[in-house]
């Protein structure tokens, strides 16, 4: 066994060094893959099969609308009680897939990886209900129908933000199956890069709110209010899903 360095972190001065294994570039979980593949399916299905009064139908049908809490529900159909889930598999064009995509990759992935994939799913199902309902909350009543997974991503986002935004050296999560204790609350938000990351997050939603051109006409399609629901819920409820019991806590 070759000579160890004295903080044991790898060879001593002149021992030869050990071969590192290369990691791919991307390394995703299949069950990200999954959810990416079925996002992709199902907007190509939308554009490229159905027609447009049948795509426009599914939108209706699976997108999420305030206006229909506004009437009994038992005048109507079920619709209520599955568009606050299933508009977040929907997409309303390829940059809108494209970018939800992106950062439900990076974000979803270690989340998937530290909290499983039957977590994962109810994770989707609840922080997507979330968005809906902060959505409703500052539309009600109105007929404009929501569709996207950007409240879901938002959420995976909050909850990143417990073990795995801010923190450095070997308490990053790693490809090696370690995963650091949960941040509380209070830890989380005494960590700079998480207060800042939080900030810049949504003072972007905010300038959104206010009508600010960041994303020049496609600004005004963004559901800010479904991406504040869906974060607040990741950050603060994240606990309720990790299976690692061991905590952070301010002293």
């Amino acid at each position: 066994m070759p000579p160890q360095s004295p903080d044991g972190d790898g060879p001593a001065e002149g021992g030869a060094p050990h071969p590192r294994k290369a990691e791919p570039i991307f390394n995703l979980p299949s069950g990200i893959l999954i959810v990416l593949g079925g996002l992709a399916l199902i907007y190509a299905i939308q554009s490229l099969v159905l027609s447009a009064p049948l795509a426009q139908w599914l939108a209706i049908t699976f997108g999420f609308s305030p206006v229909r809490y506004v009437y009994p529900l038992s005048e109507q159909g079920f619709e209520w009680l599955w568009s606050p889930v299933t508009y977040s598999f929907l997409h309303g064009s390829i940059e809108h897939l494209a970018f939800n995509g992106l950062w439900l990759a990076a974000f979803g992935t270690p989340v998937l990886r530290r909290i499983g994939n039957m977590r994962f799913v109810i994770f989707w199902i609840t922080s997507s209900a979330a968005g809906a309902i902060f959505h409703a909350a500052f539309n009600w009543g109105e007929p404009t129908v929501m569709i996207g997974a950007s409240g879901v991503v938002s959420g995976l986002m909050g909850a990143a933000c417990r073990f795995a935004i801010g923190l450095s050296g070997r308490a990053l999560p790693s490809f090696t199956g370690y995963q650091p204790p949960r941040l509380s609350i209070g830890a989380a938000l005494s960590l700079k890069t998480v207060r800042v990351f939080i900030l810049v997050w949504f003072a972007g939603n905010v300038a959104i709110a206010l009508g600010l051109p960041l994303f020049g006409d496609f600004a005004g399609t963004v559901a800010w209010d479904a991406h504040i629901g869906g974060f607040l819920f990741g950050f603060l409820f994240f606990a309720l899903f990790d299976p690692i019991r061991s905590e952070i806590r301010l002293r």
